[in-house]
């Protein structure tokens, strides 16, 4: 009786002490994941927000990237944007505060892929943005390119994904087929 407690007890301990270890050192993995997750509640903002509010948001959003990060963007909506540097992106955050008037941000289908150095990572995944005064949602595929510097997952690239409307693959498709 003694021996089974015993096991039971050191089972226990061995779980909580892995427990404890990846709370404590979670992968890279779930920790840009948590940045991704953060990183969308600070690119969300209301109507309500007053300016200094919506200024805070945008430095702590610019925080996620890197000081040379290179963010380009290619979208029916938005157009093309090619942004590099903090600055400049924080500054084309508040001014797309100040003419969307509210937007909710969320990142889907999250794909997180860590090199095999563990100091940089890509992430693919959609991003649903909801605009105030627009009916339908945006949906963009994105790819980022994390780099680990100074102990932080920061973005060294942002950009769009370009996905292939059906007609164009129709075409693809006719183009590539071979006549037997």
């Amino acid at each position: 009786m003694k021996i089974v407690f015993r096991l039971l007890l050191l089972v226990g301990l061995v779980a909580l002490g892995f427990w404890l270890w990846t709370m404590f050192f979670p992968s890279p993995e779930k920790i840009i994941r948590q940045r991704l997750g953060e990183m969308a509640k600070r690119a969300s903002f209301t109507v309500n927000e007053n300016a200094l509010a919506r200024l805070g948001a945008a430095q702590s959003l610019a925080g996620y990237f890197s000081t040379n990060a290179e963010v380009h963007i290619d979208t029916r909506e938005a157009g093309q944007h090619d942004l590099i540097g903090r600055e400049q992106i924080m500054q084309t955050v508040v001014a797309a505060q100040s003419v969307l008037g509210s937007m909710k941000v969320k990142f889907l289908d999250v794909a997180v892929t860590i090199a095999q150095d563990q100091q940089s990572a890509t992430a693919d995944l959609t991003v649903d943005a909801n605009v105030s005064n627009q009916p339908d949602a945006i949906v963009q595929e994105m790819k980022i390119t994390f780099q680990k510097i100074s102990g932080q997952w920061l973005m060294t690239r942002v950009e769009t994904v370009r996905v292939l409307s059906i007609l164009n693959f129709e075409r693809a498709q006719r183009h590539f087929i071979v006549e037997a």
